[in-house]
């Protein structure tokens, strides 16, 4: 049947085109000029349609269902400030290598430039941040127009979904009207069937391929891998759909290289860790003194394979560029994503085919036995001092833990205590700034199903909820989102997408009042300004966000004021407050629908119990006190 104008037969042919390409959702806000877009996307059968209010939450929903996926999944805008707000989440694709596809709305050329209500320039809007771009010709009703555009959208998907993933923008221009309004004689009824209908499947079947080195290099690196008796694996927060664990873990036993894993790598948890040498706790012991001329008993690397981005730990990242060791960073790009510039070689592969090819070309592989064994206890005390046991410094052969179990209740306890109610298997999303940081160091590997995520491309801590919300509806999975108040506050009208989009969500809220990470830094000395620019208290209370989005509350006060009849020593409380959190958030996912769990801090007094544990582990691993936190 002809379509009744110009505008709904061009609409209709780009859904189509999406489809064919395996998209399966897309992500629409309200406005008039995406009203053919809007409406092509409705009516297919094939296509779910998220409605967004915001188009900055729809941006990072958008990405987050992307992340979990490895698959794009469009958005569509009108014009003006709406494709504007896709900008946050388009340069944390870009950077993050997650695939994602903007159709904005535009006005037709000739009102361009002319003062015309709701238009801006949207040529080139987010500028090299995305991987391809086209501003659409105005629709036209004509075989070579619409084989055109067919082609465009085919290479579109293909561009976001590539070796290197990351955001397109289409720029798409109509001219009224805009709804599904016949106009005479506007659609020819001649048009060839493969422009007016497409073909059957992609009208451009798009064949991604990987970038691998040729059998010389790979045999000359295997090589190295062989020769080497103290390497590593590092593997960084990994680029959607992943790094495949069991390739790595057949490389691992052919080197016998511990494997450092990030816990957005997608190494750290799961069934693997069972047989690999999985080393988690990496954070609490590392630091760029560590290298060289360290502590006696301490070994440094003489080589390093790199996967995936930078590693989330700062000690992790100083430590490696003050070894002096071979690097070997692996990139299917050819990025380079090392900012230390320690990196002695740049290899161009897909990290999973690259694991596995390797692992059955390294000869004599094995490594140092005491080598793998210095990295395994030194992760096991720090699990232990985390987990406040009392036989943290049982066996250890470095040192005391002193009084390692004493340090008094922070909120990595609560991100440890999240992380043991997670059913399995549970997608689990953390927020920049301070929880991102306190799940690398304070939970270990595990073999719980768990699939760890997060916004690590420019770190922002916009966009957080949306980003988590997105992630779960792409899964059946559980999901839980651990955020700071800043971050909740920041993206709250992300909520929306709870009962919108219909995503149930545990949020567990680690509200410290203001921004705790800045007790990190140096700024913390000067006061003024410290306080009012800096931690900016806000005094916010979320039991009226909850109530106002519908989900279930819980608060949880474990300030040190509020924990003085938990117990006569810091560590009694501690675990009474963190048994609070495990059950509260073991509660929530036993019970249909939505939860936030606030769990009440005090930031200075996290930070002061989070040295005092970094000084424990390392009394307990190397025999000295920390100056690091």
């Amino acid at each position: 049947m002809t379509a009744p104008n110009r505008n709904v037969l061009w609409a209709t042919a780009l859904v189509d085109e999406l489809v064919a390409a395996g998209v399966d959702a897309v992500v629409a806000s309200p406005g008039s000029r995406s009203t053919p877009l809007t409406v092509a996307a409705a009516g297919h059968e094939e296509l779910r349609v998220f409605s967004q209010l915001d188009e900055r939450s729809a941006a990072y929903f958008a990405l987050g269902r992307a992340r979990r996926t490895g698959r794009v999944t469009p958005l569509i805008c009108t014009s003006g400030t709406a494709a504007a707000n896709y900008h946050p989440a388009v340069m944390e694709a870009s950077e993050a290598r997650v695939p994602l596809l903007a159709l904005t709305a535009d006005r037709p050329p000739e009102l361009r430039d002319s003062g015309a209500n709701q238009t801006a320039d949207q040529e080139k809007l987010y500028g090299d941040a995305v991987r391809f771009y086209k501003d659409l010709p105005e629709p036209a009703a004509n075989d070579r127009a619409l084989r055109s555009l067919r082609t465009t959208v085919a290479r579109a998907v293909g561009a976001a979904e590539g070796a290197e993933p990351g955001p397109v923008h289409l720029n798409v221009p109509f001219k009224k009207p805009l709804e599904p309004t016949p106009v005479p004689d506007d659609v020819p009824d001649d048009l060839p069937e493969a422009a007016e209908r497409g073909r059957d499947g992609p009208y451009v079947d798009v064949t991604p391929g990987a970038p691998e080195p040729g059998d010389d290099e790979l045999r000359a690196l295997a090589a190295e891998l062989g020769d080497a008796d103290r390497g590593l694996i590092v593997a960084g927060p990994a680029d959607p759909p992943g790094i495949d664990p069991e390739a790595v873990t057949a490389l691992a036993h052919a080197t016998g290289f511990p494997v450092l894993a990030d816990p957005l790598s997608g190494l750290r948890y799961g069934g693997h860790t069972r047989v690999a040498p999985v080393i988690g706790s990496y954070d609490a012991y590392l630091s760029a003194d560590l290298a060289g001329d360290g502590p006696e008993g301490w070994s440094d690397p003489d080589l390093v394979l790199r996967l995936g981005a930078s590693p989330t730990s700062k000690r992790l990242r100083k430590y490696l560029a003050g070894t002096g060791a071979a690097q070997y960073q692996v990139d299917p790009a050819g990025g380079w994503r090392e900012a230390e510039f320690a990196a002695t070689d740049l290899v161009v592969a897909e990290p999973s085919r690259l694991c596995a090819r390797l692992s059955r070309l390294v000869a004599g592989g094995g490594g140092d036995g005491d080598w793998r064994a210095q990295w395994e206890e030194a992760d096991r005390v720090a699990q232990a001092i985390h987990a406040r046991d009392g036989d943290a410094d049982e066996g250890s052969a470095a040192g005391d833990a002193g009084d390692a179990t004493d340090a008094a209740f922070h909120e990595g306890d609560a991100v440890r205590a999240v992380a043991e109610a997670l059913p399995d298997p549970a997608t689990l999303f953390v927020s920049n700034s301070m929880p991102v940081r306190d799940l690398d160091r304070f939970v270990g590997a595990t073999t719980a199903n768990v699939t760890a995520l997060g916004n690590r491309g420019v770190s922002g801590i916009d966009g957080i909820v949306s980003s988590a919300l997105g992630a779960g509806s792409g899964t059946t999975d559980d999901l839980t989102l651990v955020v700071g108040d800043l971050a909740l506050y920041h993206d709250s009208n992300g909520l929306l997408a709870v009962d919108r989009c219909d995503v149930d969500v545990t949020v567990v809220a680690v509200n410290n009042d203001g921004g705790g990470i800045f007790h990190k830094l140096p700024i913390e000395s000067f006061d003024p300004p410290f306080t009012e620019s800096f931690k900016t208290p806000h005094g916010l209370d979320f039991e009226p966000l909850a109530a106002l989005h519908g989900l279930a509350y819980e608060r949880i006060d474990a300030r040190p004021d509020a924990l003085a009849d938990r117990g006569d020593d810091p560590a009694e409380r501690a675990a009474a407050v963190a048994e609070d959190v495990t059950d509260a958030v073991a509660r929530a996912h036993e019970s249909p629908g939505s939860h936030l769990v606030e769990v009440e801090t005090d930031a200075e007094a996290s930070h002061r119990a989070r040295e005092a544990s970094a000084a424990a582990v390392d009394r307990a691993v190397h025999g000295r006190e920390s100056d690091a936190s």
